[in-house]
């Protein structure tokens, strides 16, 4: 943990300006941009300290949407994701807007209701290179993409596998009407699919089985 600096002190805790919201060391919270028309930053509290003036600023570490990132947005990453950066920063804690909860992807996919303030996190970003940890990931479907939370998904009885509607010839009205879902390698030509009342809907953790091995980098 960094040394306080002379006139100096750390603080537990910080309560947003014009809330009764308090904010500690290893929480996350939204900070007001620069450029107001943009949506506001989103970091990990690190260390809160106030001056003799009783200025209190915030030690944070930087969380970046993917559009912010080297390689930009892709098809897979949700629109709640988001990537811990190496990144770290002092703030005015008068910037900070309010709290939000950065869950870990498995986490995020068993929310039943996924609130404004719920993000998520898959991935390490290396700020200066566009590094990422872990650099591959399960990937599903016939167009093999990392799982998007967002998106429907289909899964086969026979391989397992997970496949997107629109990448097996489905609408995903029709998708969600499905009891069983055979994949063309695994179907027979006279039952590929039935109708329904129930089924899987994403690869998520509750999902026991393990995807095909295959990788892809972010």
């Amino acid at each position: 943990m960094a040394k306080t600096r002379p006139g100096k002190k750390d603080l537990d805790s910080y309560t947003i300006r014009g809330t009764n919201k308090i904010v500690r060391a290893g929480e996350c919270v939204l900070m007001r941009p620069t450029d107001t028309s943009k949506p506001p930053y989103v970091a990990r509290v690190e260390k809160i300290e106030q001056d003799n003036r009783s200025n209190v600023r915030v030690r944070v570490r930087w969380y970046y949407r993917p559009e912010e990132s080297i390689g930009g947005r892709r098809q897979f990453h949700g629109a709640k994701e988001l990537f811990l950066s190496d990144h770290y920063d002092v703030q005015s804690a008068h910037t900070i807007e309010g709290k939000c909860v950065v869950h870990s992807f498995k986490n995020y996919t068993k929310l039943d209701n996924v609130a404004a303030e719920d993000y998520y996190c898959r991935f390490e970003y290396k700020a200066a290179t566009g590094a990422f940890t872990p650099d591959r990931v399960a990937v599903y479907c016939k167009c093999e993409m990392p799982y998007n939370p967002d998106d429907l998904m289909v899964q086969c009885e026979g391989c397992k596998d997970w496949y997107h509607p629109a990448c097996v010839g489905v609408t995903i009205e029709e998708a969600k009407k499905l009891d069983h879902f055979m994949c063309a390698e695994c179907s027979s030509d006279d039952d590929i699919k039935k109708p329904q009342t129930t089924f899987s809907s994403s690869p998520g953790s509750d999902s026991k089985v393990e995807p095909k091995r295959r990788k892809r980098g972010p």
